[in-house]
């Protein structure tokens, strides 16, 4: 089979990813998957597997959940340590016909049961660690079963005692039933459940399908994100599919990721933006990781140009393109550009592309107040497509709050230039008064300011800008070039300096802006307390 003829099929019947890996293996049985990591439920599989491999190792765990009963239209949480095997447990849990229900290994356990309890007695699919941190939840009363996957732990059954269980035939879901399930980044309070069907995750292949023609084939390419989004499963099927040997990165610490580039030299990097940031000092690495580098792909978040435009620089490929695509769970890659080398680091970072031809997504502003929509005057960003995830699971109400029609509202606000380019300045909770866009702001004082390693605007007590930042090696603030560089935002308040260790984050490391702001409102009220 050829790729071409899988991604048709695809197209037609639906993304099924319990039946992936044995597509993919039909079209090259031998394209190489790295990890840096092993595998929690499969240690012996070691760290670098054959597409045909992974098929198997994924109709073997399949076979050992059916032997624990495990059955089709069932619901699986799974929620165990960061590991790929997230993915590949999710795979066998699709091939039975059940529906994965993919939580972060970041959520606390007291998120855990309420989303455990929304969707109501599921089996929970975990491993040791995760199961003694939710040892304060009543899993006999949240779950119809518990199962981990290797060791002994009471009331829970381990997969590893089920090895050699009597393979079963996959069971096909229908098209447009519920599929997958992630979540949320949950930025404002317990996430919502995102339910995606086959068709869905199928159409959201179309955008890279397209992008990634223009490579050259079977070039590597580097995934790290998190196992248990729903991008991993566009990411894994589009890099098989393509026959492209695949490297997929747990680790993300900066010397340990060099470690992995230089032993594997990938050619697409496909990352969080935030772990991006955190690698911007390998530009300087005299190793030189990032030389073999010619594409580097951000899905998640808006990523600031001055990252770009190091990453960029730090490759020793021609033509050398950083591609940014704008989407969100509900709405998977809505626009899109790519970046060069040599023009990354003045362009605007609101300007988030274009909307991407071939049946892709399209996008709308609509006014906030009934006037026109402009720069000064942003309006709703809102997104239609058959890509749409289905609802929120247990929570129709809320998804139907944000659908209008064929429209979803993303919650995030900008304007269209006259070129057609989406500017995307803030997110709607996050805005501020008297500041046309935090994000903007954050992108201007970081290319002036290298020293510093992240910085967040959130809002004060008196509906003040407050800058938050960190900086490299929790080094102290150069107060007098901060004022220097923020000299043109003099609505910023003085900024306050945190370790970079202490900024909440989702799943995604994204920043929670509200619980930043939170704390630092609470931190500020209990100084002016104590000068009282």
């Amino acid at each position: 089979m050829k790729g071409s003829t899988a991604y048709r099929s695809i197209q037609k019947r639906g993304l099924h990813i319990g039946l992936l890996p044995e597509m993919a293996a039909a079209v090259n049985p031998a394209t190489p998957i790295d990890l840096d990591h092993d595998l929690d439920v499969l240690p012996e599989a070691g760290r670098r597997l054959t597409v045909s491999q992974l098929a198997d190792h994924v109709d073997d765990l399949a076979a050992r959940l059916w032997a624990a009963g495990v059955r089709p239209d069932e619901y699986v949480v799974i929620h165990k340590s960061a590991n790929a095997d997230g993915w590949v447990l999710a795979a066998a849990t699709s091939r039975v016909g059940a529906v994965p229900v993919l939580l972060s290994p970041g959520l606390d356990a007291v998120t855990v049961g309420a989303l455990m309890r929304r969707v109501g007695r599921p089996s929970l699919l975990t491993d040791a660690p995760k199961l003694d941190a939710l040892a304060e939840l009543p899993l006999a009363e949240l779950a119809e079963r518990v199962l981990i996957v290797a060791g002994d732990r009471p009331g829970a059954r381990s997969l590893g005692e089920l090895a050699g269980a009597p393979r079963v035939r996959p069971v096909v879901r229908p098209i447009d039933a519920p599929a997958v399930i992630t979540h949320t980044s949950g930025t404002t309070g317990i996430p919502k459940l995102v339910v995606h069907t086959p068709r869905t995750q199928g159409l959201r292949l179309r955008p890279q399908w397209r992008l990634l023609s223009l490579m050259r084939a079977r070039q590597t390419v580097a995934i790290h994100i998190s196992f248990v989004h729903s991008r991993m499963v566009a990411a894994m099927a589009l890099a098989l599919l393509k026959e492209m040997p695949v490297l997929l990165l747990n680790e993300s610490a900066p010397d340990r990721v060099a470690e992995s580039f230089l032993a594997h030299r990938p050619d697409f990097v496909e990352a969080l933006p935030n772990s991006l940031m955190e690698w911007e000092g390998l530009a300087d690495d005299p190793r030189r990781p990032f030389a073999s580098v010619k594409y580097f792909s951000s899905t998640f978040d808006a990523i600031h140009p001055r990252t770009m435009s190091r990453l960029l620089r730090s490759s020793s490929r021609r033509g050398a393109l950083f591609f940014q695509i704008y989407g969100q769970s509900e709405v998977g890659p809505a626009v899109g550009r790519a970046y060069l080398r040599g023009s990354a680091h003045k362009v605007n970072g609101r300007c988030v592309g274009w909307p991407m031809p071939f049946g892709c997504a399209k996008v709308r502003l609509v006014s906030r107040d009934g006037r026109p929509v402009s720069e000064t005057n942003p309006g709703f960003i809102e997104v239609a497509w058959r890509g749409l995830a289905k609802t929120y699971f247990g929570e129709p109400e809320r998804y139907d709050a944000n659908r209008f029609g064929d429209w979803w509202r993303t919650g995030d606000v900008g304007y269209r230039t006259r070129a057609g380019c989406l500017h995307m300045l803030d997110r709607e909770v996050d805005m501020i008064p008297g500041v046309r866009s935090s994000l903007e702001v954050e992108d201007l004082l970081l290319g002036e300011l290298d020293e510093l390693c992240e910085l967040v605007v959130v809002q004060g007590p008196r509906a003040e800008a407050i800058p938050v930042l960190c900086t490299t090696d929790d080094r102290p603030l150069d107060r007098v070039r901060w004022r220097a560089a923020a000299a043109g935002f003099p609505q910023l308040a003085d900024p306050i300096q945190i370790p970079r260790a202490e900024l909440p984050r989702t799943a995604t490391l994204k920043v929670q802006r509200i619980a930043l702001s939170r704390r630092i409102n609470e931190r500020m009220a209990d100084r002016e307390g104590q000068v009282r």
